[in-house]
């Protein structure tokens, strides 16, 4: 049995506040990633009373060996009903900022694209002062796909690189490491005003050098914020951890995306792609865009 290391361990949660929070996802019939995929910040995020709502799940086309969400070659339909419970909790959690993620699905033409443009009218209607990230799948390079997403208005629009290329096969079979780097270019070329995200789990055998790289290639396409965080094995049938990173090392990651212009480096051994999303909120103070409206 491998032991985490003591930095590693979290703090356990005031149950009260997080028992709040799961009553207003039960009673709306949602799910949250920070259940599926068994996040170890599930207890601060909801005691915080903020959570990532995944949307046409909770199965998902692909079986990624980290990841910890059900597989399904054959999901239900989309729920119509689904962009308006959304809203409802983002209105009863009355939430400054909200993210809004998905499974992949593969099974439908545009990989589930109206379906955030659904949510994201949905919750602008009922609470239009809260900022908005969704975190999207690749939409297998339907870029019509993503435009529509964008037409929507996020104020971030996150996709994960999840690892670096040598691994991509392994960790992320179904992925392509050139096509999640082309989606981010090309958000931000249709939508400059947005603020573009991403996301990299190390632990996974990766070198420092391959990470500076992607780093780097992430810097080539004007990506905005990235999150560094330590991959932590869901189950013994997942991949296995090949490194516990020491934190000094995601200080030094830190320092360096800092430096060669990242707007936004979280890193930190429990990070994760919506760790402390909320943030984003001082930084769209720090460095405004303007959004153009006959996008």
């Amino acid at each position: 049995m491998v032991v985490k290391p003591e930095w590693l361990r979290v703090k356990a949660p005031q149950w009260e506040r997080v028992g709040s929070v799961k009553e207003i996802l039960r009673d709306l019939e949602l799910n949250t990633v920070c259940e599926e995929a068994s996040c170890p910040n599930i207890g601060e995020c909801f005691n915080n009373g903020t959570a990532t709502f995944l949307i046409m799940g909770p199965a998902c086309t692909r079986a990624c060996p980290y990841c910890d969400i059900d597989f399904e070659k054959k999901p239900k339909p989309l729920d119509p009903t689904e962009p308006e419970r959304l809203a409802e909790a983002v209105r009863r959690m009355k939430l400054n900022h909200v993210v809004i993620t998905s499974v992949n699905r593969d099974d439908l033409a545009d990989g589930g694209a109206s379906q955030f443009d659904r949510c994201l009218r949905a919750i602008r209607a009922v609470s239009p002062e809260t900022t908005i990230e969704v975190l999207i799948p690749d939409l297998c390079g339907n870029w019509e796909a993503l435009a529509s997403i964008l037409k929507a208005k996020p104020d971030v629009l996150n996709h994960n690189t999840e690892t670096v290329p040598r691994l991509y096969r392994r960790v992320r079979p179904q992925g392509a490491y050139d096509r999640s780097l082309e989606l981010l270019q090309r958000a931000r070329e249709l939508a400059p005003w947005v603020y573009t995200k991403t996301g990299v789990m190390v632990g996974l055998g990766e070198t420092d050098a391959e990470v500076r790289q992607v780093m780097q290639d992430l810097r080539h396409v004007d990506c905005d914020i990235l999150t560094l965080g330590q991959y932590l094995q869901p189950s013994q049938k997942h991949l296995g951890v090949a490194d516990f990173i020491l934190p000094e090392r995601f200080d030094a990651w830190r320092e360096y995306g800092e430096s060669i212009g990242f707007l936004q480096v979280v890193s930190s051994p429990l990070t994760r792609s919506s760790y402390h999303a909320e943030q984003v909120r001082r930084l769209m103070e720090q460095h405004p865009r303007m959004m153009n409206d006959e996008f």
